[in-house]
């Protein structure tokens, strides 16, 4: 009775899996958007701390 029982639960776990699988899409239009937004601004962010070091290490005399 307990292997039947665990095997009913191996296949509905499966079932589960197979399902969540399937109900994946790709990314819309939207989506890609914001996700290219997202990249700009992270590099623009990186672009700033970059520039605000430099001023830093000008006021200090340090130049690179």
């Amino acid at each position: 009775m307990k292997l039947k029982n665990t095997i009913t639960t191996a296949i509905v776990m499966s079932a589960f899996i197979v399902a969540l699988a399937g109900c994946q899409k790709e990314a819309g239009p939207a989506e890609k958007a914001g996700k290219t937004v997202d990249n700009a601004t992270e590099k623009a962010g990186q672009q700033i701390e970059k520039a605000g070091d430099n001023i830093q290490d000008a006021a200090k005399g340090n130049k690179k």
